[in-house]
């Protein structure tokens, strides 16, 4: 097949054998499904790829990314690809007042003896979502003027995990476009961004000691050396598995999480959901639950 240089929409589709192949490849590697409806953004995802790299076979490209080297990196670059990295700073606001109005200060107050803060932030892209919530905990703690007393007893972290390597080298330098910042309050605004330039701005290294990033398989979570997080946000990541999976994965994101800590997930994200350790936060429009043992 030869790929000419008009629009990926003017080519010819991939046959439905090797379209099926591609499916079960990235459901069996990232646990990803792509569903009737989302196989033309798969297939024009790898039609633009092949592009770029100058490979006119679907077939040929699908055993390339087989091969033990050079494969793997180009694997890497092709998932990158395929998974949406949407995503800015103080995203979902219900889930944010929920985690400043009930679960810090259930966790806090009244319990100055607390050692640590863990928080995890699964899927979290190129970091928006770990800089907030770095944020909204270090202004509670300032007002509730909690933040000198804990800082010589109790260690916090805020850890970034996600699939895309790229979207990981992004978060880890903390730069980000004026485009990116530009709904940002600015209280926070001042607080805790730098202005480089007229279009880049950088995360303060006060609020950088506490944020850390890694790569991360979500079907892989049992093999996560992190555990008894006080908090899990994982919005947003869940509806790109099937049920089956869905469920297999909040039950590990369960088994992480220490009793008496929170889940948060995507608004409306998993319907009619379960778990016999778990109790629903009521909070309007925002989907949370505590952990009871």
């Amino acid at each position: 097949m030869n790929i000419s240089n008009d629009s990926a929409l003017t080519i010819r589709k991939m046959d439905n054998e090797l379209l099926n192949s591609w499916v079960d490849l990235l459901e069996k590697r990232t646990g990803i499904y792509f569903p009737k409806e989302r196989q033309y953004f798969l297939e024009t995802s790898i039609i633009l790829r092949m592009k770029e790299i100058n490979r006119d076979d679907f077939t040929d490209y699908f055993h390339f990314i087989h091969q033990e080297k050079e494969g793997q990196d180009e694997w890497l670059i092709l998932v990158d690809r395929l998974t949406i990295h949407e995503t800015r700073f103080f995203r979902h606001q219900p889930s944010l007042n929920l985690l400043k109005e009930i679960i810090l200060p259930a966790l806090f107050v009244g319990n100055n003896n607390r050692k640590s803060l863990k928080i995890w932030s699964a899927g979290c892209s190129t970091g928006e979502e770990v800089y907030t919530l770095a944020m909204v905990v270090d202004q509670f703690l300032q007002n509730y003027n909690l933040k000198k007393i804990l800082s010589e007893q109790c260690s916090m972290s805020v850890t970034g995990m996600d699939i895309s390597l790229a979207s990981l080298a992004i978060a880890k330098k903390a730069v980000y476009k004026h485009r990116n910042i530009h709904h940002v309050k600015e209280k926070y605004l001042e607080q805790y961004f730098i202005k480089q330039s007229d279009k880049n701005f950088k995360i303060v290294d006060s609020l950088r000691q506490y944020v850390f990033f890694t790569p991360f398989n979500i079907m892989d979570i049992k093999n996560i050396v992190i555990h008894s997080m006080d908090i899990i946000f994982c919005q947003n990541v869940l509806i790109y598995f099937t049920k089956d999976k869905q469920k297999k994965i909040l039950q590990n994101l369960v088994e992480h999480l220490r009793t008496g800590g929170y889940l948060v997930l995507g608004a409306g994200e998993i319907l009619n959901i379960s778990h016999v350790d778990l109790e629903k936060v009521i909070y309007l429009n925002a989907l949370a639950f505590h952990r009871k043992k």
